[in-house]
């Protein structure tokens, strides 16, 4: 299958790789298949819709920063990136983090009830 993203040009990818959300994203519940990208010298993975390909959705691992964040067996955890022009203002979404089973082919989002992870952690700090 080829798209045309808006942010990234023309991509060819295996239907295989396609991401199904059944009940979509938070605000986008009727994106419901995705593709996920990854460059190797990116730090940042791209969640981009099959349908709207104006939609993408930066994403960061996030073992990466708590290695004890709330897990679901199978899946790999992911919070959405906000960018900022000033990089001290970068945050990611630690309430709200959308899980992957890559063999399965399945993503969600979900709601983590717990007052420890905000909506706009800070990435990066000033040493």
């Amino acid at each position: 299958m080829k798209v045309n993203f808006d942010h990234i040009g023309e991509v060819e990818f295996d239907d295989s790789l396609i991401l199904t959300f059944e009940n979509g994203l938070i605000g986008f519940e009727y994106l419901k298949k995705f593709v996920l990208i990854k460059t190797d010298d990116d730090l940042f993975y791209w969640l981009n819709s099959i349908e709207r390909p104006e939609f993408c959705f930066p994403l960061i691992g996030i073992r990466v920063i708590d290695e004890n964040y709330p897990f679901m067996e199978n899946f790999e955890a992911f919070a959405v990136v906000v960018f900022n022009k000033d990089p001290l203002k970068i945050t990611i979404n630690l309430k709200a983090p959308i899980y992957i089973n890559q063999d399965s082919k399945i993503g969600l989002q979900k709601i983590i009830d717990d007052d420890k992870y905000p909506v706009d952690y800070k990435l990066f700090v000033e040493c």
